[in-house]
Protein backbone atom coordinates (compact mmCIF):
# COMPACT_ATOMS: atom_id res chain seq x y z
CA UNK A 1 0.00 0.00 0.00
CA UNK A 2 1.50 2.99 -1.39
CA UNK A 3 1.34 6.37 1.56
CA UNK A 4 0.36 9.52 0.51
CA UNK A 5 1.56 13.09 2.48
CA UNK A 6 -1.19 16.08 2.22
CA UNK A 7 -0.18 19.34 3.20
CA UNK A 8 -3.32 21.53 4.45
CA UNK A 9 -4.56 17.78 4.27
CA UNK A 10 -7.35 18.31 6.87
CA UNK A 11 -9.74 21.26 5.93
CA UNK A 12 -10.79 21.88 2.62
CA UNK A 13 -9.29 20.98 -0.77
CA UNK A 14 -6.87 19.23 1.15
CA UNK A 15 -9.12 17.57 3.13
CA UNK A 16 -10.80 15.98 0.17
CA UNK A 17 -7.70 14.64 -1.26
CA UNK A 18 -6.93 12.79 1.68
CA UNK A 19 -10.17 11.03 1.78
CA UNK A 20 -10.08 10.88 -1.85
CA UNK A 21 -6.64 8.89 -1.65
CA UNK A 22 -7.73 6.85 1.56
CA UNK A 23 -10.80 6.06 -0.37
CA UNK A 24 -8.65 5.06 -3.19
CA UNK A 25 -6.24 2.69 -1.60
CA UNK A 26 -3.77 4.83 0.42
CA UNK A 27 -2.44 5.09 3.79
CA UNK A 28 -2.54 9.10 3.88
CA UNK A 29 -0.30 11.46 6.14
CA UNK A 30 -2.62 14.88 6.75
CA UNK A 31 -0.63 17.67 7.50
CA UNK A 32 -1.71 20.60 8.97
CA UNK A 33 -0.48 23.90 10.94
CA UNK A 34 -2.88 25.65 13.58
CA UNK A 35 -6.24 24.55 13.75
CA UNK A 36 -5.82 21.59 16.46
CA UNK A 37 -9.85 20.97 16.53
CA UNK A 38 -10.68 21.18 13.19
CA UNK A 39 -7.47 18.74 12.62
CA UNK A 40 -8.51 16.06 15.40
CA UNK A 41 -12.69 15.94 14.77
CA UNK A 42 -10.94 15.42 10.98
CA UNK A 43 -8.78 11.99 11.99
CA UNK A 44 -11.37 11.05 14.30
CA UNK A 45 -14.75 11.57 11.28
CA UNK A 46 -12.17 9.81 8.55
CA UNK A 47 -9.68 7.70 10.29
CA UNK A 48 -6.47 9.31 8.55
CA UNK A 49 -3.10 10.23 10.55
CA UNK A 50 -2.40 13.80 11.10
CA UNK A 51 0.71 15.26 11.48
CA UNK A 52 1.49 18.55 12.98
CA UNK A 53 4.08 21.02 11.28
CA UNK A 54 4.59 24.10 9.62
CA UNK A 55 5.84 23.81 5.87
CA UNK A 56 7.39 27.15 6.01
CA UNK A 57 10.25 25.61 8.22
CA UNK A 58 12.75 23.42 6.58
CA UNK A 59 13.74 21.39 9.96
CA UNK A 60 10.04 20.99 10.76
CA UNK A 61 9.61 19.39 7.38
CA UNK A 62 12.61 17.23 7.74
CA UNK A 63 11.89 15.83 11.05
CA UNK A 64 8.09 15.82 10.32
CA UNK A 65 8.71 13.48 6.88
CA UNK A 66 11.22 11.51 8.37
CA UNK A 67 8.08 10.77 11.18
CA UNK A 68 5.82 9.73 8.80
CA UNK A 69 7.83 7.31 7.02
CA UNK A 70 8.52 5.28 10.44
CA UNK A 71 4.85 4.91 11.27
CA UNK A 72 2.87 4.88 8.01
CA UNK A 73 6.64 3.76 5.32
CA UNK A 74 8.09 5.66 2.27
CA UNK A 75 6.35 8.31 0.85
CA UNK A 76 5.37 7.85 -2.39
CA UNK A 77 2.77 10.30 -2.97
CA UNK A 78 3.65 14.26 -2.08
CA UNK A 79 0.39 16.88 -2.64
CA UNK A 80 1.75 20.55 -1.87
CA UNK A 81 -1.61 21.74 -0.89
CA UNK A 82 -0.94 24.19 2.03
CA UNK A 83 -1.09 27.73 1.24
CA UNK A 84 -2.08 31.61 3.10
CA UNK A 85 -2.98 34.25 1.81
CA UNK A 86 -2.26 38.33 2.72
CA UNK A 87 -4.27 39.85 0.67
CA UNK A 88 -3.43 43.95 -0.02
CA UNK A 89 -2.96 46.00 -2.77
CA UNK A 90 1.02 46.31 -3.31
CA UNK A 91 1.45 50.41 -2.26
CA UNK A 92 0.05 49.15 1.05
CA UNK A 93 1.47 45.53 1.44
CA UNK A 94 4.46 45.17 4.19
CA UNK A 95 7.07 43.26 4.02
CA UNK A 96 5.78 40.96 6.47
CA UNK A 97 2.68 39.73 4.05
CA UNK A 98 5.39 39.37 1.02
CA UNK A 99 7.77 37.20 3.25
CA UNK A 100 5.08 35.33 5.04
CA UNK A 101 3.22 34.25 2.08
CA UNK A 102 6.51 33.68 -0.26
CA UNK A 103 7.71 31.40 2.61
CA UNK A 104 4.64 29.14 3.23
CA UNK A 105 3.93 28.78 -0.37
CA UNK A 106 6.60 28.90 -2.33
CA UNK A 107 9.48 27.79 -0.29
CA UNK A 108 7.18 25.34 1.93
CA UNK A 109 7.66 23.46 -2.14
CA UNK A 110 11.20 23.20 -1.16
CA UNK A 111 10.97 22.08 2.28
CA UNK A 112 8.69 19.51 1.68
CA UNK A 113 9.90 18.46 -1.39
CA UNK A 114 13.52 17.77 -0.61
CA UNK A 115 13.46 15.72 2.01
CA UNK A 116 11.25 13.04 0.12
CA UNK A 117 13.20 13.64 -3.11
CA UNK A 118 16.36 10.86 -2.63
CA UNK A 119 14.06 8.31 -1.13
CA UNK A 120 11.79 8.66 -4.26
CA UNK A 121 14.96 8.32 -6.86
CA UNK A 122 16.21 5.62 -5.29
CA UNK A 123 13.24 3.63 -5.51
CA UNK A 124 12.51 5.08 -8.98
CA UNK A 125 8.83 5.71 -8.60
CA UNK A 126 7.23 8.82 -6.94
CA UNK A 127 4.27 11.23 -7.34
CA UNK A 128 4.33 14.86 -6.44
CA UNK A 129 1.61 17.22 -7.26
CA UNK A 130 1.28 20.87 -6.37
CA UNK A 131 -1.63 23.11 -6.06
CA UNK A 132 -1.06 26.36 -7.38
CA UNK A 133 -4.28 28.47 -8.79
CA UNK A 134 -5.89 30.22 -11.28
CA UNK A 135 -4.04 33.77 -9.68
CA UNK A 136 -1.02 32.25 -10.77
CA UNK A 137 -1.93 31.64 -14.08
CA UNK A 138 -3.96 35.28 -14.85
CA UNK A 139 -2.50 37.29 -11.54
CA UNK A 140 -5.16 39.25 -9.10
CA UNK A 141 -5.84 42.58 -7.91
CA UNK A 142 -4.41 42.32 -3.87
CA UNK A 143 -2.35 38.84 -4.57
CA UNK A 144 0.79 40.31 -5.94
CA UNK A 145 2.20 37.63 -3.31
CA UNK A 146 -0.32 34.93 -3.70
CA UNK A 147 0.06 34.79 -7.05
CA UNK A 148 3.92 35.75 -7.76
CA UNK A 149 4.21 32.22 -5.53
CA UNK A 150 1.45 30.50 -7.29
CA UNK A 151 3.41 31.35 -10.70
CA UNK A 152 6.66 30.04 -9.35
CA UNK A 153 5.02 26.60 -7.99
CA UNK A 154 4.39 26.54 -12.03
CA UNK A 155 7.92 27.14 -12.78
CA UNK A 156 8.98 24.40 -10.00
CA UNK A 157 6.75 21.62 -11.43
CA UNK A 158 8.41 22.04 -14.46
CA UNK A 159 11.81 21.71 -13.69
CA UNK A 160 11.86 19.18 -11.27
CA UNK A 161 9.57 17.00 -13.47
CA UNK A 162 12.29 17.69 -16.16
CA UNK A 163 14.53 15.68 -12.96
CA UNK A 164 12.65 12.81 -12.12
CA UNK A 165 11.80 12.02 -15.34
CA UNK A 166 14.18 9.24 -15.94
CA UNK A 167 13.77 8.48 -12.22
CA UNK A 168 10.15 7.25 -12.60
CA UNK A 169 8.60 10.48 -10.24
CA UNK A 170 6.16 12.68 -12.19
CA UNK A 171 5.80 15.97 -10.85
CA UNK A 172 2.60 18.09 -12.04
CA UNK A 173 0.39 20.62 -10.80
CA UNK A 174 -3.20 21.96 -11.05
CA UNK A 175 -4.34 25.29 -10.75
CA UNK A 176 -7.76 25.67 -9.29
CA UNK A 177 -10.22 27.97 -10.12
CA UNK A 178 -12.96 29.95 -7.50
CA UNK A 179 -13.31 26.80 -5.27
CA UNK A 180 -16.46 26.26 -2.37
CA UNK A 181 -14.15 26.39 0.59
CA UNK A 182 -13.93 28.48 3.87
CA UNK A 183 -11.49 31.29 2.30
CA UNK A 184 -14.13 31.88 -0.69
CA UNK A 185 -16.88 31.24 1.43
CA UNK A 186 -15.60 34.28 3.56
CA UNK A 187 -16.38 36.94 0.65
CA UNK A 188 -19.32 38.75 0.36
CA UNK A 189 -22.71 37.30 -0.82
CA UNK A 190 -22.23 39.82 -3.40
CA UNK A 191 -18.66 39.08 -4.30
CA UNK A 192 -19.41 35.21 -4.36
CA UNK A 193 -22.66 36.17 -7.24
CA UNK A 194 -20.36 38.14 -9.35
CA UNK A 195 -17.44 35.61 -9.28
CA UNK A 196 -20.45 32.50 -10.08
CA UNK A 197 -21.76 34.83 -12.93
CA UNK A 198 -17.76 35.24 -14.59
CA UNK A 199 -17.46 31.26 -14.53
CA UNK A 200 -19.14 29.89 -18.29
CA UNK A 201 -20.20 26.78 -16.29
CA UNK A 202 -22.12 28.97 -14.03
CA UNK A 203 -20.91 27.70 -10.21
CA UNK A 204 -18.22 27.36 -7.72
CA UNK A 205 -16.31 24.19 -8.11
CA UNK A 206 -16.18 21.74 -4.83
CA UNK A 207 -12.74 20.52 -3.55
CA UNK A 208 -14.21 17.24 -4.38
CA UNK A 209 -13.31 18.10 -8.55
CA UNK A 210 -9.68 19.20 -7.22
CA UNK A 211 -9.35 15.56 -5.07
CA UNK A 212 -10.30 13.71 -8.54
CA UNK A 213 -7.69 15.39 -10.27
CA UNK A 214 -4.87 14.45 -7.77
CA UNK A 215 -6.35 10.84 -7.98
CA UNK A 216 -5.65 10.83 -11.94
CA UNK A 217 -2.17 12.33 -11.39
CA UNK A 218 -0.94 10.11 -9.01
CA UNK A 219 -1.83 7.04 -9.87
CA UNK A 220 0.39 4.12 -10.98
CA UNK A 221 -0.65 4.19 -14.45
CA UNK A 222 -0.26 8.11 -15.05
CA UNK A 223 3.49 7.23 -15.95
CA UNK A 224 3.49 9.61 -19.12
CA UNK A 225 2.30 12.83 -17.34
CA UNK A 226 4.44 14.91 -15.78
CA UNK A 227 5.23 18.69 -15.99
CA UNK A 228 1.92 19.25 -17.07
CA UNK A 229 -0.97 21.79 -15.55
CA UNK A 230 -4.84 21.13 -14.84
CA UNK A 231 -6.54 23.86 -14.96
CA UNK A 232 -10.06 23.19 -13.08
CA UNK A 233 -11.88 26.63 -13.27
CA UNK A 234 -15.12 25.91 -14.90
CA UNK A 235 -13.87 27.71 -17.84
CA UNK A 236 -13.14 30.96 -15.85
CA UNK A 237 -9.62 31.21 -17.20
CA UNK A 238 -8.44 29.32 -20.09
CA UNK A 239 -4.93 28.82 -21.45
Amino acid sequence: MRVALITGGTRGIGAAISIKLKETGYKVAAVYAGNDEAATKFSTENKIDIFKWSIGNYEQCVAGTKNVEEKLGPIDVLVNNAGITRDGMFHKMSQDQWRDVINVNLNGLFNMTHPVWDGMRAREFGRIVNISSINGQKGQLGQANYSAAKAGELGFTKSLALEGARKGITVNAICPGYINTDMVKAMSENAIEATENQIPVGHLGEPEDIARCVKFLVADESTFITGSTISANGGHYLI
